[in-house]
């Protein structure tokens, strides 16, 4: 399961980061590493970008890079 897949109020917690090179590097660089929490706090009307909660700020993510990010 992806964090693409997590609902509008869900926690999901990372457990892996797929991808190669300069994208997996971005994405880590914007905190999401493996073991953090993540809570999807809103989705934009057309549905992209997802609005994310975590290491006490917030995240503007597109789905495409969510779909990089696997979940427990």
């Amino acid at each position: 399961m992806t964090l693409r897949n997590v609902k509008v109020g869900q926690t999901a917690t990372v457990k892996k980061i797929h991808g190669d090179g300069p994208v997996k590097r971005r994405i880590m660089d914007m905190g999401i590493t493996k073991g953090v929490e993540i809570y999807v706090r809103k989705v934009a009307p057309l549905g992209d970008p997802m609005e994310l909660n975590l290491r006490g700020y917030e995240l503007s993510l597109r789905k495409a890079d969510a779909e990089m990010i696997e979940i427990m």
